[in-house]
C-alpha cells in the first residue's frame, strides 16, 4: 500500500493534538484513504517543552527548514502561525521543493495565497488550508467541492469565536466589555494579546480567503474593517430594547460585477438564526444559485475542531488528488472590481450622549436632514442627575458616506459629551 511521510512543524496545542490523533487513528485513516500516513519528523521552537505526546529521538528535526529538503518527506503540516518569518519561509520552500503543504495559517494565506498558489500549481503539489478559516466548520471544502454547481452571490457570518463570546457574554451576563474580556482570557477563549480578534483583523483575513473562493477572484485588500472594542453594555441593552442583537459579522457580496468586503459590528433581528448563535461558535451563511441559502456552523477554534479540518486536508492528499488551491487555476481566476462602502445603502443605529438642554435634539435632527439621512425611530433617555441625555436614532437606508458625514458633523458640536456610536443594521 502507498505511504505518505509527514512532517509536523509547530507543536503547540494544535500540533500536539494532531500528532496524537494521527498516531491513534492511523489504521482507520489508512482504511478510509487507501494510503498509510506516517509521521516521519517533527520540529518545534522549544524542544524541551513538556508535551503529552511521545516523540522518538529520530523524529526530531533541529532545523525546521530541513523538512523542505529531506527527500522522504512528502507532506509538511505548518502550524507555526503568522504571515512572516519561519512560517513564510517554510511554506514557500516546501512548495518550491515539491512538498505538499497543509496549513492552519489564515494570515499567511490571506497575504501570500496568490503567490503560493502559483508555486503549488507549477510544481503539481497541494496547498490545503481548510483549518485556516473557522476551525471545524468545513466551509472551504464545501465551497471547493460540495457547492461547485453554484454561483455564489453572498457569503457572511460569524467568523471569530472570541468576539462572539464577548458580545454574547455582555448580553447574557450584563457585564461590561473589560470584565468579559478578562473572563474570556481566564477561560482560554481569548489570547493574552487578543488585538486581531477584537479589531476585526482576524475576520478580515478569513473573509479575504472566502471571497476569493466564492467569486474565483484574486485576494484583495479593499475591505472595510471595524472591531468590537467600542461596543458598550449600553449599546447591547439598546439593541435588545429595539429587537436586535449585536454581532461582529463579515460580509462579502457580488453586486453588479463588483465585490464589497466588510467586517463590522452589526445589529441583526433577534428572530434570525445568526442572532441565536452564542459563545465561541462560528457560522457561515452562503447565498447561491441554485442552492438558495445554506448555513454551516460549529466550533471555530481549538485543538479538536482545528485537527478535524487538518485531517480533512491530509486525507485529501492521502487519496492522491492534486487540486488547485483556490478551486480553479490561477490563469482562470479573475481580477474583479472591489469597491468601498461609501455609496452602499444601510440603515444604522446612532447613539449620542449630549448635554440636556433645549435645542440640542432640534439641532441634531436638522444636521441629519441636511446630510440626506432620514430618521426612522428616535429614543431619548434623559438623566436629570447628570444633566445629560442619551439620544438613540435608527435611520432609514442612507448612503454610508452620508451616515458617516452626519456622525462627524454632530460629534464636533459642543453639546456632545462623548464620542458618538454608529452601528450598521442588517435587515435581510
Amino acid at each position: 500500500m502507498r505511504k505518505i511521510n509527514i512532517a509536523i512543524i509547530g507543536l503547540g496545542n494544535i500540533g500536539s493534538y494532531l500528532f496524537k490523533y494521527l498516531n491513534e487513528n492511523k489504521r482507520i485513516l489508512t482504511e478510509k484513504n487507501n494510503c498509510i500516513p506516517i509521521i516521519k519528523y517533527v520540529s518545534a521552537k522549544n524542544k524541551k517543552r513538556k508535551r503529552n505526546i511521545s516523540i522518538k529521538k529520530n523524529q526530531w528535526l533541529d532545523n525546521y527548514l530541513d523538512s523542505t529538503k529531506i527527500k522522504d518527506i512528502d507532506l509538511i503540516v505548518e502550524l507555526i502561525g503568522g504571515a512572516e518569518g519561519p512560517a513564510k519561509k517554510l511554506v514557500f520552500n516546501a512548495l518550491r521543493n515539491k512538498k505538499h503543504v497543509v496549513t492552519a495559517n489564515k494570515a499567511l494565506i490571506a497575504k501570500y495565497g496568490d503567490q503560493l498558489t502559483r508555486i503549488a500549481e507549477k510544481n503539481k503539489v497541494n496547498l490545503e488550508f481548510e483549518a485556516s478559516v473557522c476551525g471545524g466548520v468545513p466551509i472551504i471544502r464545501s465551497l471547493k467541492e460540495s457547492l461547485i454547481a453554484n454561483k455564489i452571490l453572498k457569503i457572511h457570518g460569524i467568523f471569530n469565536g472570541t468576539s462572539n463570546y464577548i458580545l454574547s457574554a455582555m448580553d447574557k451576563q450584563g457585564k461590561n466589555f473589560d470584565e468579559v474580556l478578562l473572563n474570556a482570557k481566564k477561560l482560554g477563549y481569548a489570547e493574552s494579546n487578543p488585538t486581531s480578534d477584537l479589531n476585526g483583523d482576524d475576520v478580515a483575513a478569513k473573509l479575504k480567503i472566502l471571497t476569493s473562493l466564492c467569486f474565483n477572484s484574486f485576494l484583495n485588500n479593499n475591505m472595510h474593517v471595524e472591531g468590537i472594542k467600542d461596543i458598550e453594555k449600553t449599546d447591547i441593552d439598546n439593541a435588545n430594547k429595539l429587537g436586535y442583537k449585536i454581532k461582529l459579522l463579515g460580509f462579502s457580496e457580488l453586486l453588479n460585477n463588483k465585490i464589497y468586503q466588510r467586517v463590522h459590528p452589526t445589529l441583526i433581528k433577534k428572530n434570525t438564526h445568526v442572532a441565536s448563535i452564542d459563545g465561541v461558535l462560528n457560522a457561515v451563511i452562503i447565498d447561491g444559485k441554485p442552492v438558495g441559502q445554506s448555513t454551516i456552523q460549529g466550533e471555530g477554534a481549538g485543538p479538536a475542531p482545528t485537527t478535524s479540518a487538518l485531517i480533512s486536508d491530509i486525507s485529501s492528499i492521502l487519496r492522491g488528488n492534486i487540486k488547485f488551491p483556490f478551486s480553479i487555476s490561477s490563469k482562470e481566476r479573475k481580477k474583479l472590481k472591489f469597491e468601498n462602502l461609501s455609496d452602499r445603502l444601510f440603515s444604522a443605529y446612532l447613539r449620542f450622549e449630549v448635554v440636556d438642554r433645549p435645542g440640542v435634539l432640534s439641532n441634531i435632527t436638522k444636521i441629519f436632514s441636511k446630510n440626506k439621512v432620514s430618521i426612522k425611530r428616535l429614543v431619548q433617555n434623559p438623566d436629570k442627575n447628570k444633566k445629560s441625555s442619551s439620544i438613540v436614532i435608527i435611520t432609514h437606508k442612507s448612503k454610508d458616506k452620508y451616515l458617516n458625514k452626519t456622525l462627524r458633523v454632530v460629534s464636533k458640536k459642543n453639546y456632545i459629551k462623548r464620542n458618538p456610536k454608529l452601528i450598521r443594521i442588517d435587515d435581510n
